[in-house]
Order: C-alpha cells, then structure tokens, then sequence
C-alpha cells in the first residue's frame, strides 16, 4: 500500500494501491474534485503516514488504542485514514 496526504480543499491522509485509487476514494468519501486535486496530492513515506495516523484523536478528543491503531492501518484495504476535522 501506498499513502497520500491532500491538503486543499480539505485535509486527508488516504491508502491506495495507486494514486489514481486514492484520488477515487477522495472524491467519493471527502470532496470534489475542483480541478486541482491532481496537484495537490502528494504521497508520503509510510512512517510519516504512521504517526499522523497514531496522533489522530477522535471526534470525542481520545487516540486510538495502539493494537487498534495498527491493525487498521496494515489493513490491506484501500481507505480514508484521516479527514479534516471540519469535515466531520
């Protein structure tokens, strides 16, 4: 799996096989695209990816467990692992 993070028009850190699969998953589960998602996406290392992912807090201000935490993000399922919060 591979990690994107888009940051305009809304934040969002995906996993994708592909950046044409994390591009899909965006405009389907966060927003449109205005025509500039193409440049706006970025992939990143997979730590990176990791600890943005385990500093997340939830809507009700707790983090994850760290079994919990791990297990979602070594899914081999292509998802949105972090939105922006005004999203939710």
């Amino acid at each position: 799996m591979k990690y994107f993070e888009i940051h305009s028009p809304y934040y969002a850190l995906v996993k994708a096989e592909t950046v044409e699969k994390a591009i899909e998953i965006y405009v389907e589960q966060v927003a449109d695209d205005d025509g500039t998602l193409r440049e706006e996406i970025k992939e990143v290392d997979r730590d990176y990816a990791l600890i943005q992912f385990a500093r997340s807090e939830s809507e009700d201000g707790d983090f994850m467990p760290v079994p919990e935490t791990l297990d979602k993000f070594h899914r081999e399922k292509s998802e949105v692992l972090l939105i922006d919060s005004g999203l939710l």
